[in-house]
């Protein structure tokens, strides 16, 4: 029997939205908390990127994978439109994934 699977690729930026990391999560309210709290040494950890502006849903693994290595790959300037199409304000959408916790 199939077993449907989760998996996001998320944006978090810093207060100044002058840095974006880009990861791949089975469990999106779990990663935000994560960046929240600061757990975990790495880029994100050391840039303070806690604020999730955006992020994609899909149920296979290749795929997520796959969109993370185009997304990685595109200048700051073609993320940065893709973020204003979904996020315009760059609100802190983590608030809401939170919930969900």
């Amino acid at each position: 029997m199939p077993r449907d699977y989760d998996f996001w690729i998320y944006i978090v930026t810093n207060r100044n939205h002058s840095v974006l990391y880009i990861g791949v999560t089975n469990r999106l309210s779990r990663r935000v908390w994560e960046h929240r709290e600061g757990i975990g040494a790495g880029f994100a950890a050391d840039y303070r990127c806690k604020k999730l502006i955006y992020y994609e849903h899909y149920r296979d693994i290749r795929d997520v994978l796959a969109r993370e290595s185009q997304l990685k790959k595109w200048s700051r300037a073609k993320k940065v439109a893709l973020i204003d199409r979904f996020n315009p304000s760059w609100l802190d959408l983590g608030i809401d994934v939170l919930q969900d916790r």
